[in-house]
This record gives C-alpha cells, structure tokens and sequence, in this order.
C-alpha cells in the first residue's frame, strides 16, 4: 500500500490551518512567546485535554510566570490553580522541583539542549522537543506525541509502534521545512478530522491520497 505523498499532504492541510481550533500550547506560545511558559503548558498539557490545559495555564501564569514567582506560591495554591488538569497534584510538586532546577543550575533560564533538558523532572522527549522547538526556535527537532504518532503511521509514511520512534523515523522522511510545522499541524488535524475513533473522513482534505492504515471506522 503506498504511503501519502508528503508535500501534497502539508501543502493541503497547511491551507485549511486556519479553518482549525488552535491547539492550546500554540494559544500559549503566541501569547507569552517565551521558553518557560513553553515548557510549563507542555507539562500540565500531558494527559490532559486542551480545553483543560489552556484555561489551567492561563489561571497559573496570572499569579506568576518566573521560576521565582512560582516557587513563592505554596503548593496548595498551585493546585488549586492548575486544577483539573491529570494529576495536577503530582504536577504541582513537579513545577516546583523544575523552577528550583532553573533557579539553582540555569540562572533561571530553560536549558537549551535536549540532553538539559532530558534531565529536568517530569521532562520526556515530546516536551523536550516541544520546548526546543516552539520555546528556544530550534530546528533539529520534530515533537512527536500521540497525534503526530498515530496520523504519520495512518498515512504510511512511517511504521512504527512507539512516538519516540516515530520522531527518528519521520526524519528519514519529512523534508527538513516541514518539521516546525509538523507536530502543530497534525495535532490540529488530529484534534479536528482525523480522530482516533471515527475520523471523519469525509470532511479530511487530503482523503484521495491517505491509505488510510488502521482506520476501524469513519465517517
């Protein structure tokens, strides 16, 4: 079975961005446009669902948005900021441990290599990735989660069964322009049309040249 054509693809969807609810970490990246904030939403937005994640960062970075100013909150208040986010009390404890991390080693600053990064509690390569790319602008990276994950094998260009997987193999790939784009663009596709359950198929753009691999039911 042939895999979508790339360019074809990103091109297609790239012209219906607009038509797409923004994810919250994008919301959250045009607002505040700084690493910190990046890597903060990227920790509350795991497990969680957008429409829980941006209100919760929205309510947090209103009291503070420093390593310094959140550590100056008690661990009660953080909660109850952040909450409902999934495990929002583990999370809790976790912010607190990554701004005295910062404040300690960095200066207060977001490291600005995977490796650094790999190193801060509660810190995966999606939110490394995440961090890197839409925090500090780098390049070399394409943040991969369940999304960018499921759609990339859905539509054959790769074929793999784990995300950290899928970031290698969708490097051997993806032309390099593309992958900024790519995790924005394919949660927003995944969020919007190519669901899990029950894409709607008939609503997808790029439907005449998707395989469509794995896929149970549609609409």
């Amino acid at each position: 079975m042939k895999s979508a054509p790339i360019d074809i693809v990103m091109t297609a969807l790239l012209a219906q961005k607009h038509t797409f609810q923004n994810t919250a970490l994008m919301d959250i990246q045009s607002q505040y446009q700084t690493p910190f904030h990046v890597l903060i939403s990227c920790i509350l937005s795991l497990r969680t669902k957008d429409q829980v994640t941006g209100p919760a960062s929205q309510r947090l970075f209103a009291l503070a948005d420093t390593p310094q100013g959140l550590l100056q909150l008690s661990l009660p208040t953080l909660e109850k900021a952040i909450y409902p986010v999934g495990f929002y009390k583990t999370k809790a404890r976790t912010i607190q441990k990554i701004c005295k991390i910062l404040l300690e080693q960095y200066q207060g600053q977001v490291p600005r290599t995977r490796e650094e990064l790999l190193q801060l509690p509660g810190v995966g390569p999606k939110t490394a990735a995440i961090t890197l790319v839409y925090g500090h602008g780098h390049e070399d990276h394409i943040p991969t989660d369940t999304h960018v994950h499921r759609i990339s094998n859905r539509l054959g260009w790769v074929k793999t069964t784990l995300p950290e997987h899928t970031e290698i193999a969708l490097k051997q790939v993806v032309p390099k322009h593309y992958w900024k784009d790519l995790n924005d663009m394919l949660v927003q596709f995944g969020q919007n049309i190519c669901k899990p359950i029950s894409p709607w198929c008939s609503k997808c753009p790029i439907t005449n040249y998707c395989p469509k691999i794995d896929v149970k039911k549609s609409r």
